[in-house]
Parts: structure tokens; sequence; C-alpha cells
């Protein structure tokens, strides 16, 4: 008997061994045959109102991504109240008594990422790529919005509904949307973070958290974890760029760069994960732009912007201020901005509707990046190309060099940090203009006067 029992456990024992080698092979094939699948072109857009014309998803399609990332604002699903100086809701000026943009109910969302889906290009899109992404504010539900908004669990649904995140997901657990995925074989893998910028920011001014603590740690794990070629990091709003700094008080956009503690926070993750191959994209902003910065982690830091599939500032204004725009556009302070060849306007910004592209020619020695922002004909309206050798760490003491003598680095200094005159010479310009424009109006009402006057005083005389 006792032999028998033995023999039991014996053939238990070989049994279950079978079944764990089966498991982990069938694991480790799986595992396997995702790493195989080399990536080497990725689309990004934001900022899609579904109410607007797409003609761009025909160029999104043509240009066939394997990856097509959303950085957020994917539909607008807020409504604005009405433009109202009196009665009951006031949202002018000082009088100013609710706030601009009220959300939409969950049923409205819910028919607008509907429709959204259903546009003819992003089926195309849809159907031939993985399509991942995050929010910005107006798929969030409200207009610059951060963890004060109450509808966010709500909303945070129907994103990850839009996007066909598995209903088994993490990301439908967790407080925010964030998410990282890596793609492609070691040696040419890609790992792709998505941040949430708004389930956990604090209100913007008050120099707060972004990311809020369990998103941080979570990034730290991330950053710290196995190496990859190449990692891009996602975000709704501009990491590098803060033109709220060079623009203020005529406009304020949403950016890093109003939360210093927390861009020099990632900055010093980065640096610390010591990590290569890093570089940000992002969206928001109803522009395109490449910025640089290379006094942050030992090589420099690039975030591409794209923005909008269809919101953007020259489609907002009747086409003979377009020139205007762009005139406005080439005054914008800016150290971080990238400029050369591939840019369409002399700025190197560009303010129709766009997408942006990443092609790596895994087979050139050395590795190269094409980041580019093109046009809905697909041509490229700003770009660089990177070699992935110039996004390897530095060795600690050139470095220092390069920070120690920053204030003549071109991507060194931060708008915060240019003389006044710089800084506000839009805001200058614009009083000045008022200023002549006003003057003019005076003299022209004084010598009407003066007109009307003398000649009163001429048919009295008569």
């Amino acid at each position: 008997m006792g032999i028998d029992q033995r023999r039991c456990r014996w053939w238990n024992a070989v049994v279950l061994i079978g079944m764990v080698s089966v498991t982990v092979t069938v694991t480790s094939s799986d595992s396997h045959e995702k790493q195989e699948q080399e990536v080497s072109r990725i689309a990004f857009g934001s900022c899609s109102n579904q109410n607007a014309p797409q003609p761009i998803w025909d160029a999104v399609v043509d240009f066939r991504p394997q990856i097509f990332i959303w950085l957020g604002d994917n539909i607008y699903g807020d409504f604005k109240r009405p433009f109202k100086i009196f009665g009951r809701e006031r949202t002018v000026g000082p009088w100013k008594n609710v706030p601009r943009f009220v959300p939409s109910s969950e049923q409205e969302m819910k028919a607008r990422y509907e429709k959204a889906k259903s546009s003819p290009g992003y089926v195309r899109l849809h159907q031939n790529a993985k399509v991942i992404g995050t929010w910005d504010d107006h798929d969030y539900g409200l207009n610059d919005a951060g963890k004060e908004f109450p509808g966010k669990i709500t909303n945070q649904k129907l994103l990850l509904d839009f996007l066909d995140e598995p209903q088994d997901s993490p990301r439908r657990k967790q407080a925010g949307v964030y998410a990282s995925y890596t793609y492609g074989p070691v040696g040419r893998d890609i790992k792709i973070v998505l941040l949430d910028t708004r389930y956990h920011r604090d209100p913007v001014g008050s120099d707060g958290t972004i990311l809020g603590n369990s998103q941080w740690l979570w990034l730290e794990k991330e950053l710290k974890g196995p190496a990859t070629a190449l990692t891009i990091i996602g975000s709704s709003i501009q990491v590098i760029s803060n033109l709220s700094a060079t623009i203020h008080p005529l406009f304020a956009m949403e950016s890093w760069g109003r939360f210093p503690k927390e861009r020099d926070r990632i900055f010093k993750l980065i640096a610390d994960s010591k990590r290569a191959g890093v570089f940000f994209i992002s969206g928001d902003v109803h522009f395109g732009e490449i910025t640089r910065y290379d006094c942050a982690v030992g090589y420099p830091l690039y975030d591409v912007t794209s923005s909008g599939v269809t919101q953007s500032v020259e489609e907002v204004v009747p086409p003979f201020l377009r020139s205007f725009v762009r005139f406005v556009s080439l005054l914008t302070p800016s150290t971080m901005r990238v400029k050369g060849q591939h840019c369409r306007y002399k700025s190197c910004i560009y303010g129709r509707p766009n997408f942006g592209t990443i092609e790596i020619d895994w087979d050139s020695h050395p590795v190269t990046l094409k980041l580019k922002v093109r046009d809905k004909e697909s041509i490229t309206v700003t770009g660089v190309d990177v070699s992935l050798t110039e996004l390897q760490l530095s060795n600690s003491e050139s470095f220092d060099r390069v920070k120690a003598g920053h204030d003549n680095q071109k991507h060194c200094t931060l708008e915060v940090s240019l003389p006044w005159f710089v800084r506000y010479r839009l805001a200058i310009l614009f009083c000045c203009t008022l200023i002549v424009f006003l003057v003019a109006f005076l003299v022209l009402v004084y010598t009407c006067f003066r007109l009307f006057r003398l000649e009163g005083c001429k048919r009295k005389h008569d």
C-alpha cells in the first residue's frame, strides 16, 4: 500500500511538472511572438473634433503606421455655455460666475466617442494599426480640468471603451489611464509610456503635482525597469516647451513648464534611471513643433508636438489673417524650438491640421530616427533626423561641463530665464500697437472736432 501511494504521488508529480512545462512553453511562446513584432513606423495625433471634417486620416493611413497613439482631446466631449455678459449665466470678465465649459452627460460623451470611432478614415486606420492612447481635458470632460473634476471615473470607462481596452485590463481598475507597452525584439525594442496628466493634477499655478503619488511610483518602476533601445513618453501637454512664459499675459497654455518642480522631477527621474533613447511626444496646443532640451539628462531630450487632427490655430481665424498668425509665431520667443531645413515656415511652427510620425531605420549604422510633423497631404512641415547614438548617456564630466556653460548652449536656456524684454516682446508689441491705434483714433476724433468747430464758426461768421 505504501508503494502504491509513492507511485501515485510520483505519477502526480510527473503530471504536474508536465503541465507546468506546457504552461511555461506557451507563455514563453506568446511572449516571444510579441517581441519579434519589430516596429519601425509609428504615427500619433491629438485634438480631433468629431463634428469637423477629417480628411487627414487618408494621409495617416497611407503612412502605414504599425501603431497609432492618441495623445488626448481624441474627441471634444465638453460644451460651451452660452456667451453672456448679463443674466444668470455670466461668462465674461469680472462678472463671471460659472465655468466657461461644463461636462457633457455620460450619454452625450458616449455618442461623441461613437461618432468619432465611426469616421471612415479612422475605421481604416483601426483595421491596419494597433491603436493606443491617453486623454486630455476635452475627452477628460472639462476644459483645463484636473483632479477636482467629478466625472473622471465615468469618462475613464468611456475612453477605454473607445480604445477597445480589454475588460480585464488593469487600466480599468486603477485611478487614471496611464499605461506602458513594449514592442519589438531585444536590441530593437521600443517602450511606449503614456502618462495621465489630468486625473491627479493640481490646479495650474499651484506648482503642485501633475501625476500624483501612485503614478509617479509607477513611472519610476517603468523607467528603472529593463532597458530598451527606445523609450517614447507620451504626454497630453508639452513637456519641454513653456510658451506661456513668453506669451503671458496675452495667452496662457498648459504645459509641464507651468509646474517647474514636476518638470525637474521627470528630468531627474530619467537621468537617475540611466535610461538611454528617451524622447517625448505631446499634443494640446493646436499647432505642431519640435522642441529640444540639452541640459537635463546627459543627452538631448526631444519633444515632438502634433496638434491637431482637426483643431488648429489657423483654422479658427479668417484666411486673410493667417499670415498675421504666422508672423506672430515668428516673433514668439522660444529657446527650445528646433529649426532646420524641414520647416515649412520660418517660425518652424505649423498651425494647420497635422499629425506626427516616427520612422526608425533599424538596419542603418547607427540606427536613425526621423521625427516629423506632417500636414494633411503627409508632407513634412517640420522634422528632425536623430541618430540613436545621440540619445546615449554622456559621461558625467562632459555633461557637467555642458551644464556649467549652459548659458552659451542653444537649447539649454529655459524660457523663464530669458531677459524680460525678450520674454514679453509680444505683449510689449501688442500694447504699443494698441497705443498707436488709440492715439490715431484720438487724433482722428480731435481733427473731426476741429473741422466741425471751424465749419460752425465759418457759418456763424457768414
